[in-house]
């Protein structure tokens, strides 16, 4: 009985651990964007549907939300930009570096409707209602 807790534990902290490896994977993945382009990486989000609106967060921590790129393309929400060191850091010694850098692109599939689209800013994440046509 205590071996099959002790198997139970270790697969469940197995698991766990994969899932976190493919969640980082996810997060920090290089992909070719449009051809041509520079490489690029996709932003963690967030993303819920309620009866009149879908609320997309989208993670994107020392991004100015003045300088993204959004838009809706054939039923998908592209946001595209630049996550760059500021000028006073670029001589700085950094110890870690986690947070990716460079383009960022990512297209999120919407639920099929009309919406009216209002964008914000908080807590490290750009926010898109899109309230739903009646």
């Amino acid at each position: 009985m205590a071996r099959d807790r002790a198997n139970w534990m270790l697969a469940e902290a197995l698991e766990s651990l994969a899932r976190a490896e493919r969640m980082q994977q996810q997060f920090f993945q290089l992909r070719a964007a449009g051809g041509a382009r520079a490489p690029a990486w996709e932003p963690p989000i967030d993303m819920i549907e309620t009866d009149r609106e879908v609320i997309v967060h989208v993670a994107l921590p020392g991004v100015d939300p003045e300088k993204i790129e959004a838009r809706i393309e054939d039923g998908v929400l592209v946001v595209a930009g630049h996550r760059v060191l500021p000028p006073e850091l670029r001589n700085a010694v950094i110890h870690r570096l986690e947070l990716p850098q460079g383009r960022f692109e990512r297209r999120i599939p919407l639920p099929p409707g009309r919406y009216a689209v209002r964008h914000g800013a908080g807590n490290g994440c750009l926010v898109f209602t899109l309230t739903k046509a009646r």
